[in-house]
């Protein structure tokens, strides 16, 4: 499985982005049932958990980004979104999308916000 990640970038305090996980490698039955999720890594921070969604169940989101961010997925597309609202300057990470049953991970994409 290979996952690609985009939608990363400079943005404002307060801004939006749309991050975008796009996977192959993997059929799409397998991808539907699959559960994905967004994590992060600050610099000299560890990795932390930010959001998943299951093929079938409810979004789980880390406390720091309830009610802001918000996470979909495409399963006909093969891709996972991460819509990101009133961005903060504790946003700034690369963020990695992750398919939980292959344990595959995405090359990251870069955000950074400032004020």
């Amino acid at each position: 499985v290979q996952l690609q990640a985009s939608g990363g970038g400079p943005v404002q305090v307060g801004g939006s982005l749309r991050l975008s996980c796009a996977a192959s490698g993997i059929i799409l039955s397998v991808f539907s049932f699959n559960s994905m999720g967004w994590y992060r890594q600050a610099p000299g921070k560890e990795r932390e958990f930010v959001a998943d969604i299951t093929g079938s169940g409810p979004p789980n989101y880390a406390d720091a980004v309830k009610g802001r961010f918000t996470i979909s997925r495409d399963n006909a597309k093969r891709r996972v979104y991460l819509q990101m609202n009133g961005l903060r300057p504790e946003d700034t990470a690369g963020y990695y999308c992750r398919c939980a049953g292959a344990n595959a991970w995405g090359q990251g994409t870069l955000v950074t916000v400032s004020s």
